[in-house]
């Protein structure tokens, strides 16, 4: 059936519509909801799409969106805090898994040539692909179980980011592999020096250039400006690095890293975020597509044997390699399972493998397909990781034990004490005034070096999670007489509050935030009192600056007092410009913007009651007549000239300000 574009375009997005709303359903990652779009709808199963060519090539920049992405988390301060891990456990990883593969594959052909006939470069570039983990699944997987500043998420996330990375190489190495007869060396000595000449150009040159530029378009303050140029920087980077004979992907993430050394990192995150999931969405719609079910259920027992196989040697292999790093026997059975699985970008390495005709496209079906499988059995072992742990280690269950055995034998004399949940700088420093007023405290912290120096200089602190319930209970809750979270994490500071709620709910609970823009959430979860740090930054700013200046220490304790008591109603806001980082914007939902009546407005003359501004979700902060301040009540008539302070979201001020300027 040969559709027109709209028809195209209106069966993709109503079948990927379907498809994620069935797999959220069903609590499984979207990726897999249109993989199995585009299974259903692709040219082996119904054919309502033939292999449309386009919807390839369109396809092709959800990867590059997702390299830019990738990019713009790239830091060398970060990488450098993680290298061990990083160049260490992901090296090994992939070089091991590569190597692992190639073994395989001549193996695999000396035992059965009649059905496998694979060359090493095959092998090569099969094993590039398996060593690939899904950092869409992982990631989002490791969020919801508030896991990635565990142990093992760490561990988990660094492997991730060198594959990330080791796909840069990956898909330059392959391409000069597949070229018959050829002097290898000389094709990846050439290849290596373009893509050297191409990052020196862009990362050296198009970094001063990047920032300069960007500076200039955001000075115009326009949304719309600011998105062309983000497009036209992505695409224009990954048009160089294609000219140069690299990869799209390979320009996107270098644009990336080089927007993520700019103050503009996250709102071009943010921005971005549209784009890549759409099409990285159409990409996996198209991956769906190339599976080929008849054939795939005719030789079943394969591809269950390519589904088995390469889980369980990527798990033996995570696993045996984060043991020999130093982890834990829990930890390297978690960072194993998590890791397991087929990732995104294999299918880039497997696409690219077949389109150079390295593999047999009998081979690629079935790989695709044990790919696929293994990425939708890929939640389902994550969920299940602490049972099938326990079950595999005989001292796992022992260990997360005794942690809890340790904290409840250091918290069982004490009563009345405090619980902090997090031991970083925040919390040692409130452990500290604890200490000189002689009231007790035990600490709960995840990480391991801060845990045991701090118990070698006498603290109170123990390794455990105070988001999990048994830890709390370990430490005393039943018995405490307040509770800290020191930390700023909102899921986690909720699932603390939770447990609270269930285990002693009567128990006060301080809860440290970024700004005030969950204190709402945290307050109804439970929290006695929330206290956002931008807004006491600002109040201790303030107080000192008032007491320098002469006001009396009184009245300046009043003031500060008052502001707490109205749970900073009076500092939720700001106005806002061009030069504001995007960080703050993300933060800050609440702004102030100021509006001055001209003679033409409808609001002149009218009385604040009767504007009813509140029903725009918008409240008056100050009104300013003339260079005086004017005291507002619900009966203050406007003027021509008055100047008025609203405060409110984005959309509610301009429903205010349409109400006060409309003729």
């Amino acid at each position: 059936m040969i559709l027109s574009s709209l028809e195209l375009t209106l069966l993709l997005l109503g079948a990927s519509v379907l498809g994620v709303v069935a797999f959220r359903m069903l609590h499984l990652p979207p990726m897999l909801g249109y993989v199995a779009v585009g299974i259903v709808i692709g040219p082996h199963a119904l054919g309502l799409v033939q292999d449309e060519s386009g919807t390839q090539h369109l396809a092709e920049f959800g990867v590059v969106f997702l390299m830019f992405s990738i990019g713009l988390e790239f830091s060398l301060p970060k990488l450098m805090s993680m290298r061990r891990i990083v160049f260490g456990l992901g090296l090994a990883q992939v070089l091991l898994t590569v190597v692992a593969t190639m073994i395989s594959g001549v193996l695999a052909a000396l035992l059965l040539p009649k059905l496998v006939s694979v060359s090493w470069q095959a092998a090569f570039a099969l094993g590039g692909a398996l060593a690939m983990s899904s950092t869409a699944i992982v990631s989002k997987m490791l969020t919801e179980r508030l896991e990635l500043e565990s142990e093992h998420g760490r561990r988990i996330m660094s492997v991730l980011l060198f594959q990330d990375l080791a796909l840069v190489p990956l898909l330059i190495i392959v391409p000069a592999l597949a070229h018959p007869g050829g002097n290898l060396m000389a094709t990846l000595a050439w290849a290596t020096f373009k893509a050297a000449l191409v990052l020196i150009l862009l990362l050296f040159i198009g970094q001063k250039l990047l920032r300069r530029w960007f500076r200039v378009v955001v000075q115009r303050r326009s949304q719309e400006l600011f998105m062309l140029n983000l497009l036209l920087v992505t695409l224009g980077a990954a048009w160089v690095t294609e000219r140069a004979g690299l990869s799209l992907a390979l320009g996107a993430f270098v644009a990336g890293m080089l927007i993520s050394e700019t103050e503009y990192r996250h709102q071009v995150e943010e921005d971005i975020k549209p784009f890549r999931d759409v099409l990285l969405g159409l990409f996996f719609v198209t991956i769906g597509m190339l599976l080929n079910v008849p054939l795939v259920l005719q030789n079943w027992w394969l591809v269950l044997l390519l589904l088995v196989g390469p889980v369980f040697l990527k798990f033996a292999l995570i696993a045996a390699l984060a043991r020999f790093f130093g982890s834990s026997t829990g930890v390297a059975l978690r960072t194993g399972l998590a890791l397991a699985q087929a990732g995104e970008f294999g299918f880039v390495l497997l696409n690219q493998a077949g389109g150079l005709k390295l593999l047999d496209p009998l081979l690629i079906q079935m790989i695709l397909a044990s790919m696929v499988l293994s990425m939708l059995v890929a939640p389902f072992l994550i969920e299940r990781s602490d049972a099938i742990v326990l079950k595999l280690s005989a001292n796992e269950w022992m260990m997360q034990s005794l942690t809890l055995t340790r904290i409840a034998t250091r918290t069982m004399t004490v009563q009345r004490h405090v619980i902090i949940a997090g031991f970083g700088r925040s919390g040692q420093n409130l452990a500290r005034l604890l200490e000189e007023e002689n009231i007790v405290y035990h600490a709960l912290d995840l990480e391991p070096d801060r845990v045991s120096e701090a118990q070698a200089s006498g603290a109170m602190v123990s390794y455990g999670d105070a988001a999990r319930r048994e830890s709390l209970i370990a430490a005393g809750i039943h018995r405490a007489a307040a509770l800290v979270i020191t930390y700023t994490n909102t899921a986690s500071a909720l699932k603390v509050l939770h447990f609270v709620q269930e285990l002693a709910p009567t128990l006060p609970v301080i809860v440290r935030s970024h700004d005030d823009t969950d204190l709402d959430k945290l307050r109804a979860a439970g929290a006695t009192e929330v206290v956002p740090e931008l807004m006491e930054g600002s109040l201790m700013l303030a107080s000192h600056a008032l007491v320098v200046l002469g006001v009396p220490l009184r009245r300046v304790v009043h003031r500060v007092q008052a502001a707490r008591d109205e749970r900073y109603a009076s500092l939720r806001g700001y106005f806002h410009a061009a030069g504001d980082t995007a960080e703050e914007d993300d933060h800050l939902q609440v702004r102030l913007h100021s509006v001055t009546l001209g003679a033409d407005a409808s609001a002149v003359g009218k009385s604040v009651e009767a504007l009813d501004l509140g029903q725009t979700g918008c409240a008056v902060s100050m009104l300013r007549r003339a260079k005086d301040r004017v005291e507002i009540s619900s009966q203050t008539r406007l003027q021509e000239g008055d100047t008025l302070v609203l405060r409110g979201t984005t959309a509610a001020i301009a429903l205010a300000e349409a109400r006060l300027l409309k003729a």
